[in-house]
């Protein structure tokens, strides 16, 4: 599958059809060959301090998680599918209470079997991530197994 509206219809229904995605209230914002941006909005009932208002570092690493999902989805010699083997994240900084996060990820290696990625969460300061990390998905190809 090449064609970009089919990757980004793809990349939508993949994020819509997981619960925690929907729960979360995430929005895929772009979508490009092998990069995406999920962001998430505030939201109380993920406050993981209630003291400080800050967000839950594990509503930032569901949000992380599934935008590098959607950048290998959307990577032209990945179609079919993908799951994670690896995610190692670096929380730098507390997110802004009542602020966005957004999440961006881009694939830079691929392999036959594996993707590797690099993303990066931030609020509406973009100069300072909330959290990075590198990953390494699945790369699941269609039967037959050209893409």
């Amino acid at each position: 599958m090449t064609d970009p509206d089919a990757k980004l219809q793809l990349a939508r229904q993949f994020i819509e059809a997981i619960p925690h995605s929907r729960a979360l209230g995430m929005r895929l914002d772009a979508l490009g060959e092998g990069a995406a941006e999920i962001s998430m909005p505030y939201d109380l009932r993920l406050v993981g301090d209630p003291r400080t208002g800050v967000i839950h570092g594990g509503a930032v690493s569901a949000l992380m998680d599934t935008c590098c999902g959607a950048a290998v989805m959307s990577h032209p010699g990945s179609a079919a599918g993908t799951a994670t083997i690896d995610l190692r994240i670096d929380y730098m900084r507390a997110a802004t209470p009542g602020q966005r996060i957004v999440a961006r990820a881009e694939v830079y290696h691929i392999t036959r079997t594996v993707a590797f990625l690099r993303a990066t969460a931030h609020d509406d300061d973009t100069a300072r991530p909330v959290a990075t990390a590198t990953g390494a998905f699945t790369v699941e190809r269609p039967k037959g197994g050209q893409v």
